[in-house]
């Protein structure tokens, strides 16, 4: 380190890749991912996936160069972040298909090789989606931090980012969810990051 740098004028930023697992455009999912993104604590970058829908269907025999656009794109976002947020709805016991399709897309390629990822259940009602996305995720050797593997005291449907961070409880769970990926070294001064929404 140069010793004429000042810690206080370092700022070292973890950057999190959140997921929905549901394609609704008012989904009760995404409003979770949308307040943790708000509510950041300070050195946390939250950016939320775009791309779900656009990603074709998994095809091994197109699991090649040149790769569909949007499924460059997803593996680009993965390679750039430090860590993943996923907050997912409950399908028939399992996993949306929609989630599931992004998943097999980066299987083989490995962006999510030991990279710090969190499962978020928006439902109190919901008990097989953390157990099937986690097992699925390391499998992938992807470093599920169980510690940040919650699911979250929300009883309104459907949930709008407003009511969730006027909750100091879910905020509070939020953040310290966010807070087991930090990746910043203690001695470091730290800046505040967070995305638009």
């Amino acid at each position: 380190m140069n010793p004429g740098l000042k810690l206080s004028h370092l700022t070292v930023v973890t950057s999190v890749l959140a997921i929905c697992g549901s394609l609704r455009a008012k989904s009760s999912n995404l409003a979770v991912l949308q307040a943790a993104a708000a509510s950041a604590p300070s050195g946390f970058h939250v950016v939320l996936f775009q791309g779900l829908a656009d990603l074709p269907p998994f095809n091994p025999d197109l699991d090649r160069e040149p790769f569909p656009a949007s499924v460059a794109r997803f593996r680009s976002e993965l390679q750039r972040t430090d860590a993943v947020l996923i907050c997912s709805p409950e399908y028939a016991h399992g996993i949306p298909g929609s989630l599931k399709n992004a998943l097999d897309w980066v299987v083989g390629s490995g962006e999510f090789s030991r990279k710090p990822v969190a499962a978020i259940n928006a439902s109190l009602s919901s008990a097989y989606v953390l157990p099937a996305l986690t097992e699925t995720l390391r499998t992938m050797d992807a470093r599920v931090v169980s510690e940040a593997c919650i699911t979250l005291p929300l009883k309104q449907k459907p949930l709008h980012v407003s009511t969730i961070i006027s909750d100091p409880q879910v905020i509070r769970s939020l953040q310290q969810v966010l807070r087991h990926h930090d990746r910043r070294p203690p001695y470091l001064a730290v800046g505040l990051a967070v995305s638009s929404l």
